[in-house]
């Protein structure tokens, strides 16, 4: 297999996950960044940890991951000591199917 072979299968991937990610965007309520991952969660919650550390546990949650099987989740729990970005989805305002800009 060569570099080229191996680049068109990163990027077909990519493309399959992203439009996995479009389709499932509307089951959520929040979107999740860690250093390490990129969450869809319909539960968020942030606890202190002690000495810097920040816990995360979702529930009901997508994870960005081309490489897992499985990308539907019932809990997650994250221990970081890095920034997490949480932001809750306005769904009122997407597009819809109809909208010839969609």
């Amino acid at each position: 297999m060569s570099d080229d072979d191996i680049e068109r299968f990163e990027d077909e991937r990519e493309l399959e996950l992203y439009r996995e990610y479009r389709d499932v965007l509307p089951m959520f309520s929040h979107v999740v960044e860690t250093d390490r991952r990129f969450y869809l969660a319909n539960a968020v919650k942030l606890e202190p940890s002690g000495d810097g550390w920040l816990e995360v546990q979702l529930e009901d949650a997508w994870v960005w991951d081309m490489f897992r099987p499985a990308r539907f989740v019932t809990r997650v729990q994250v221990l970081t000591r890095h920034d997490v970005n949480v932001e809750e989805l306005d769904h009122r305002n997407e597009p819809t199917e109809d909208d010839p800009l969609a």
